[in-house]
């Protein structure tokens, strides 16, 4: 049977059915626009190609509980913040690169240690990514931007106590699982 005729509404229903060939139709459909629309903002072909695989991954492992009216605006605004979240994770990546050879320029000095440095910021990074959104943005906000508690529940709209629950909820997630990366003099960021 021919999908490319069948409007983006009835691929979505038989998506949600299971129905792999409306998924290859939809990835075919699409996947040059959105490859296209992430080339313009980042370089690297590896990480554009990463992450549209990754939105047509989680388009097919959500197909059951996504409830999408547009399938275009679905597929451009996913790219949108995949896109965002990538620029501001290699952002974060080079501020901790930068801390450590402004402050830390033995750590610098070997390439076991720079080598033990990255591994520790990809470490702060994937346990970063696995905190809840607010809780992830709320924390970037405070020890990476330096924003005050007031100012972040102001900007957010919620209370001083709740951007304090979610610093403690991430502090604690981190400390948990960097113990072992720590460095004494990068304990600022997660002691305060």
């Amino acid at each position: 049977m021919n999908l490319k005729s069948i409007p983006d509404e009835i691929l979505l229903i038989r998506l949600r059915t299971g129905d792999e060939a409306a998924f290859r139709e939809i990835y075919q459909r699409y996947w040059k626009k959105l490859y296209s629309v992430t080339r313009r903002k980042i370089d690297s072909l590896d990480v554009v190609e990463e992450l549209i695989q990754d939105i047509f991954l989680k388009l097919w492992e959500r197909r059951n509980e996504l409830r999408i009216e547009r399938l275009d605006a679905y597929l451009f605004t996913a790219v949108r913040y995949a896109t965002i979240n990538h620029i501001k994770s290699t952002l974060i990546h080079e501020k901790y690169a930068d801390y450590a050879y402004a402050h830390l320029p033995e750590a610098s000095s070997t390439t076991e240690e720079q080598m033990d440095l990255d591994e520790l910021i990809e470490a702060v990074e994937k346990q970063l990514s696995d905190l809840p959104e607010k809780t992830r943005q709320i924390f970037r906000l405070n020890r990476l931007e330096y924003h005050s508690v007031k100012e972040i529940s102001s900007h957010l709209k919620v209370p001083e106590r709740t951007v304090e629950y979610h610093l403690s909820q991430a502090i604690k997630a981190l400390r948990t699982y960097l113990r072992d990366y720590l460095l004494p003099s990068l304990l600022f960021l997660f002691y305060a």
